[in-house]
């Protein structure tokens, strides 16, 4: 039955295998060094006639000034990185695999020092890529500005002789609840301000509507009254002719039956 490997044989032979392929690397850039073409070959083929020349580079982009706070959080972060990479030390490293730091300690401490590099740059390649995606100097230079503006505020406040201002976690609770429904309000009211304007002007017309429909009313009522004062006129007039009209009619109506 065949035995288990040592996990600490195995790690040296990892690491021997590692330093044998950065050897190589080594050499291997070494050789690729000696292949590429000299400066003098470099003049000549930019000498050339068939190569154009290419446009030149948009200036780059100059990064924000770091302020206070910025440099101050930087800062942070430095040292953070820096104690948290100071347990990583060879010491440390070597109580872990002891056997190799026995039979290869050169390998073992080039681990180490290859691990708290690496380890280093890629914290500090992901920090700076989070700063770059979220803008953080500049959010923090403008925090800067607000601040230095507000204090100016309030030193002004206080050479005039005016109240300093209560902080907004001092504030009682009726008052933060009408500043955060003071713009849902005025937008509400201005809005009721719109359609009482429109039903204002829309009962306008209405009235002048009415006033002209009463004016034409009496003057009909008016008309209708005069006609009426004619008949009632026409009829006292009638009313002394009915009756000799009437004996008339039957002396007539007498003689046509007679005849």
């Amino acid at each position: 039955m065949a035995e288990p490997p040592n996990p600490d044989q195995q790690l040296q032979s990892e690491a021997e295998a590692e330093a044998e392929a950065q050897s190589q690397s080594q050499s291997q850039s070494h050789s690729e060094a000696q292949l590429q073409p000299t400066p003098q070959e470099n003049d000549i083929d930019a000498a050339a006639p068939t190569q154009s020349a290419s446009p030149p580079l948009p200036p780059r982009h100059t990064a924000l000034t770091p302020g206070p706070r910025a440099s101050r959080f930087q800062d942070v972060l430095e040292s953070s990185l820096a104690h948290t990479l100071s347990k990583l030390t060879y010491e440390n490293l070597a109580s872990c695999y002891p056997t190799l730091a026995v039979e290869a300690p050169k390998v073992l401490r080039g681990v180490q020092e290859r691990l708290v590099l690496k380890l280093g740059q890629n914290c500090r390649e992901s920090f700076d890529k989070v700063n770059r995606s979220r803008d953080i100097v500049a959010k923090l230079n403008e925090l800067e500005t607000l601040v230095s503006e507000a204090e100016r505020r309030r030193d002004e406040a206080g050479e005039k002789g005016a109240e300093a201002p209560i902080p907004p976690h001092m504030l009682p609770a009726d008052e933060v609840l009408a500043a955060h429904l003071a713009p849902h309000l005025a937008l509400q009211q201005s809005q009721l301000n719109a359609k009482l304007q429109t039903t204002q002007a829309h009962n306008a017309r209405l009235f002048e509507e009415i006033q002209k429909q009463r004016a034409e009313i009496e003057s009909l009522v008016g008309f209708l009254e005069k006609a009426f004062e004619d008949i009632d006129g026409a009829s006292h007039m009638m009313d002394g002719v009915v009756d000799d009209l009437a004996k008339e009619t039957r002396m007539i109506e007498v003689e046509m039956a007679g005849s």
